[in-house]
Order: C-alpha cells, then structure tokens, then sequence
C-alpha cells in the first residue's frame, strides 16, 4: 500500500511545479511588458531632455559669438598664431609637411561656425594673406547631417598657382619616399579638403572644431611651458653643481688642514 500512495504523491508534486511554472511564466511576461512601459517613458523623457539641452547650447552659442570675434581681433596681433597653434597639436601636426607648414604660415583666421540649429552640422574657414601657394583668400569646408542623420562635406576648390598644388607634390613625394626605402611624409594637410570619403568620421574637423576652437592659446603656448621646464631643469643642475662645487672646496680645505697638522708635528719632533 505505501508504494501506490508514494507514487500519488509525486504526480500532485509535478502537477503543482507545472502550476508553478506556468504562474512564473505568466508573472514574467506581466513584467516584461511593463517594463517595456516605463522604458518608453524613459526614452521620451530623454527625447524631451535632448531638446531642451539643443534649446541651451543655441542660447549659449549666441552669448558666445562676441567672444569668439574679441578673441579673433586678438590674436590677428600675434603673427603665425594659427600655424603655431596647430604644430603643436599632436594629431594636427601629424598631418603637415614642411611645405603646409610653409603655406599655414599665411594663415590669418580661423573660425568655427555651428549652423543655427547646431544638429545639422557645422563651417571651418581658414582665412588667408596674399601666398604663393594658392588664389584663394578664404578655404572652407562644411560638414551637414541630413533628416535621415546621414553625414556629408562639402569644400572650396582650391585655385592652385601653377606648379604649387601641395596635394599632387605629396604624393609625388610619396612615390619617390617608397621607392628608395626611406620615410614618407604625411599627406599634405591640404588633401583634407578634397577627402569627402567619410564625412561622419572627419578626424580633423571633430579636432578642430572640438579641441582646438574652444581654447588655441593652450596649444600657442606649449613651447613657451617647455621652456619653463626647461629652464627650471637647468636652474635644478646648477644648483647640483653648486652644491659639488662646495663639497669638493670642503674636502680640499680638510686635507689642506692635515698637511699643517703634519708640518707642526714634524716641527716638535725636530725641536726636541
């Protein structure tokens, strides 16, 4: 008799953890669809935060623009601003050749100008003095963002002088390089501006217009820190040297002074 009841009690057992299971299954969906809800008001209230964010970064960009023109007349007063600027940004500097760096040193301006809803994308114009490089005063390049998100650039052409197109002298420059074995010189800087190949990806214009726009002076300035350190390296060594100086006088003047400890010793001796 107790075999048949164990057996009983093993189906009830079953058919309560299939109940079970089922009112987890059930409970688990519940759940999933509510958290399906709370997530798409997670994502309106962040929908809703993007536009307020976009409505302060458009008030802001404003406020910012007479700075940005103060700070351009400024530095129209310190020659070769710009091409210092970027030589000694590490990633723009990269990019330049001897002959760019030539060339930027006409460079008189440059500006970032955001499109007035900021989303869309943004300008970079680079100004130029009268150069023997090239016609234009004024190089830009202009990166959008369609209502589908998709990137695209757009550029000046750039008017070549006659035997000065620094895009074509690189990869000349290149050829001959690979053929002889020996280093290779960046592309030209200049190539920039015809490259349309992956505008959502533009390394440089996100450089610029991210890192070097808001504040150029700290890359102006590197060289000037540098020789700080340096000089106070230098100051740190002499300091060293003073300090060796003055031990070794130290030293002379003790074994000076036990020469004449010696001499006055012979001196007694003698004397008696």
């Amino acid at each position: 008799m107790s075999a048949p009841a164990a057996k009983v009690s093993k189906k009830e057992v079953n058919s309560n953890h299939d109940g079970a299971d089922e009112t987890s299954e059930k409970e688990q969906q519940e759940a999933i669809e509510h958290i399906d809800e709370v997530q798409n008001e997670i994502d309106r209230l962040n929908e809703q935060a993007s536009e307020e964010i976009l409505k302060v970064e458009q008030k802001y960009n404003k406020l910012r623009q007479p700075f940005f023109q103060k700070r351009s007349e400024l530095i129209a007063k310190i020659p070769n601003f710009w091409v210092t600027t970027f030589v000694n940004h590490p990633q723009v500097s990269a990019l330049l050749g001897e002959e760019d760096e030539e060339a930027l040193h006409y460079l008189t301006r440059v500006e970032v100008t955001e499109f007035e809803d900021i989303k869309s994308g943004y300008r970079i114009d680079f100004y130029f003095d009268e150069n023997p490089y090239f016609e234009n005063k004024v190089l830009s390049k202009e990166f959008h963002l369609n209502e589908s998100g998709d990137p695209s650039s757009k550029s000046t052409e750039i008017k070549w002088k006659a035997g000065k197109d620094l895009t074509k002298r690189s990869s000349q420059t290149q050829n001959k390089a690979s053929r002889k074995r020996q280093h290779e010189e960046p592309e030209s800087f200049f190539t920039w501006f015809t490259d349309h190949s992956d505008a959502g990806a533009d390394e440089l214009g996100e450089v610029i217009k991210d890192d070097i726009w808001p504040n150029p002076l700290q890359y102006y300035l590197v060289p000037d820190m540098e020789d700080e350190e340096a000089e106070g390296e230098e100051e740190d060594d002499e300091e060293e040297e003073g300090l060796e100086d003055i031990d070794e006088e130290g030293d002379e003047d003790e074994v000076e002074g036990s020469e004449d400890d010696d001499d006055d010793e012979e001196g007694e001796e003698a004397e008696v």
